[in-house]
């Protein structure tokens, strides 16, 4: 784990970040809020195979463009287990 924000596009897949900034105009930050992508929640990549990102935000899954995802910044945060407990 890494207390440094990076682009949501350098986080590993299976991993997730807590958002902490998007580098964005009001217009795009307001969609990305709409779609759960804001400052403070959790994010996990669950895919990344070059092209669009595919996350997982709470229950929903996002495809989002790496341009789009470049803009978000997060700190890699561990993962919970079923039980609650946190992954390392």
């Amino acid at each position: 784990m890494t207390d440094r924000a990076m682009p949501l596009t350098m986080l590993p897949p299976g991993r997730a970040g807590r958002i902490v900034e998007i580098h964005a105009g009001q217009r795009l930050k307001q969609r990305l809020v709409g779609m759960g992508l804001a400052p403070g929640n959790t994010v996990q990549v669950l895919q990344d195979n070059g092209g669009p990102l595919l996350l997982a935000v709470g229950e929903s899954r996002i495809a989002l463009g790496r341009g789009m995802a470049h803009k978000i910044l997060v700190q890699s945060v561990p993962l919970p287990t079923p039980r609650g407990e946190f992954a390392p």
